[in-house]
Formats: structure tokens, C-alpha cells, sequence
């Protein structure tokens, strides 16, 4: 399993710490928008926010779930 795709199921089953551990040192895209998603989970939209950004994206008005989703479709490829 990659990093990307255990950081989510760790965020999925409410590890946030485990999950932001594993993505924090990342610069990838992937990592940044995931890193994004954990921080709009844990409400600090201003952080989610950056981290969307250094991903080339802003930040999204779907559900956490609907992000959920799409970032999994991503990290499973």
C-alpha cells in the first residue's frame, strides 16, 4: 500500500495523527491535497486551504466524504 492510500485509510478510521505523520514530509501533489483534506477535517480551513494551493487546487466545496473518495480514486490510480 502506498503512503498516500494508508494515509487515508488511517483517516478513515480516525487516526488523523497517523495520518498527517505520514504525509507531512511529502511535496508530491497528492500528499499536499491529502494533507489539505486533514486539516479541513480538523476545521483549520486556512491551513487546508495552503496545502491546496501548493497542490495547484483550491480548495473544495464538496463533502469531506465526496473528498474522501476522490482523493482515494487518485492514490489507487
Amino acid at each position: 500500500m502506498n503512503t498516500q492510500l494508508k494515509a487515508l485509510e488511517l483517516a478513515r478510521e480516525g487516526e488523523w495523527h497517523g495520518a498527517h505523520d505520514l504525509v507531512e514530509a511529502q511535496d508530491d501533489p497528492l500528499s499536499c491535497l491529502i494533507h489539505g483534506y486533514l486539516h479541513r477535517e480538523e476545521g483549520d480551513l486556512g491551513n487546508a486551504g495552503y496545502w491546496y494551493r501548493r497542490a495547484g487546487e483550491t480548495l473544495p466545496d464538496n463533502t469531506l466524504d465526496e473528498e474522501w473518495q476522490r482523493l482515494r480514486q487518485r492514490a489507487v490510480g
